[in-house]
C-alpha cells in the first residue's frame, strides 16, 4: 500500500504560481485531501514510520494538522490534541501551554500551543505535519511536550524539506523526499 500511496502522493501534488508578482512558487496539496486512496492511507502509513512507538497522543499544529493528526491518531490508536497558533483573535477552551517557534521559512516566529490540561506525564507523543520546511512548529511543540512532563517518540510528516540536523534533533521521518515532488 505504501508504494500506492506513494505514487498517488506525487501524482496529486501540484507547485503553482500564487499571483503574477509572486517570486516563487506555492506547494498545492489540495489534491490529496481530495483523493479517497490517499485518505484511506496517509493515517497508517505516518503511523507506521514509528512501528515500535505507542503514541498515547498524536500532536499537529492546525491547519492542516487538523485534518491529518486525526487520522494518524485512528491508525495508531492513540488520542489527537491540536496545536493552535495564538493570534489574540481566538478564545480557547482551558488554559494553554505555549511555546514560542525558532524564525520560520516566512522568518516569523509563532506562538503555538495545546491545552494544558490534555497533556502530562505519562504520554508518549508523536508529532505529525504535512510539510516541514524549518522545523520551528515542531521544535517548539517538543518543547511543549517536554514541559508538559510528557515524552516526544519523533515526528513523522508528508514531506520535509528542513536540514538534515533539524530532522535528527526532532527525530523526523517522511514518506517523500523533496527532490519526488519536483
Amino acid at each position: 500500500m505504501r508504494g500506492v500511496l506513494s505514487h498517488r502522493l506525487v501524482e496529486l501534488f501540484r507547485w503553482v504560481d500564487p499571483s503574477p508578482d509572486s517570486s516563487h512558487l506555492v506547494s498545492d496539496i489540495s489534491g490529496w485531501w481530495r483523493d479517497p486512496v490517499v485518505l484511506a492511507g496517509i493515517g497508517p502509513a505516518l503511523a507506521g514510520l514509528f512501528p515500535d512507538a505507542r503514541p498515547t497522543v498524536v500532536v499537529a499544529p492546525e491547519v492542516t494538522g487538523l485534518l491529518l493528526g486525526p487520522l494518524v491518531a485512528v491508525a495508531a490508536g492513540a488520542g489527537f490534541l491540536p496545536a493552535y497558533k495564538q493570534d489574540g483573535g481566538r478564545r480557547r477552551v482551558g488554559p494553554m501551554r505555549w511555546a514560542e517557534t525558532p524564525p520560520d521559512y516566512r522568518g516569523r516566529r509563532l506562538r503555538i500551543g495545546v491545552n494544558a490540561r490534555r497533556l502530562g506525564p505519562g504520554d508518549q507523543v508523536l508529532l505529525v505535519d504535512d510539510w516541514v520546511a524549518t522545523g520551528a512548529q515542531l521544535d517548539a511543540l517538543q518543547r511543549v511536550v517536554r514541559d508538559s512532563g510528557a515524552e516526544p517518540v519523533g515526528a513523522a510528516a508528508v514531506v520535509a524539506t528542513c536540514p538534515p540536523q533539524v530532522a535528527e534533533r526532532l527525530r523526523l521521518r517522511t514518506l517523500l523526499s523533496p527532490d519526488q515532488l519536483r
